[in-house]
């Protein structure tokens, strides 16, 4: 039982850091925002719209994919989206998060390792309900803390990523609908500041 607790308080020491871990994300009050801010709020947004979704989700799991999902950055950092595009970059994040969630699990070396690895992957492959909405949500929220956000922190390319929420939400008729929401949002915010 000891041994248990140790392990559970070693892994808890890991996951401390995201709440140090700083995101791309500005916040309105002009700081940017930590892993663990960005991870709580789409934990809310899930409480927020499952209701409206309109399919089967089983809560629980959702929620601890939401929770898990970014675990994997308390040992390798964040990549922000728009370093993905450049094909190397994504090749090598997909190296370092898979032998990071492996060392999760050989760290807890027990159940719950094993089931934060399966959830993990099962994110990734954004094949389950639960997955494509953790997915969708994680997409929104950084769009809703951008439109937040002073526009001057706006990168060209967070410009163009307003507009590429889509294939995350295809599924799904209430969340399309959200996103038409934020993106409506994130477009005022551009022309309220003449972009």
């Amino acid at each position: 039982m000891k041994i248990e607790a140790k392990k559970i308080l070693e892994f808890l020491h890991v996951a401390e850091n995201l709440k140090k871990l700083i995101r791309h994300s500005w916040l309105s009050d002009g700081r940017q925002e930590s892993v663990a801010e960005h991870t709580w709020r789409m934990s809310m947004m899930f409480l927020l719209v499952e209701p409206h979704l309109g399919i089967k989700v089983d809560s629980l799991k959702t929620l601890e994919m939401i929770i898990i999902h970014d675990i994997i950055e308390a040992l390798v950092g964040d990549i922000p989206a728009f370093e993905q595009f450049n094909t190397e970059t994504k090749l090598q994040k997909i190296k370092m998060e898979t032998e990071a969630i492996d060392e999760i699990r050989r760290t807890l070396d027990n159940e719950t390792g094993e089931k934060f690895h399966s959830l993990w992957h099962e994110f990734e492959n954004k094949e389950t309900n639960e997955a494509k909405v953790a997915n969708a949500l994680d997409k929104l929220e950084a769009q809703i803390q951008h439109n937040e956000a002073n526009v001057s922190t706006w990168l060209d390319i967070e410009k163009e990523m307003l507009y590429m929420m889509q294939k995350h939400v295809d599924f799904n008729e209430f969340l399309t609908v959200f996103k038409d929401v934020i993106v409506e949002e994130g477009e005022a915010k551009l022309t309220s500041q003449s972009i």
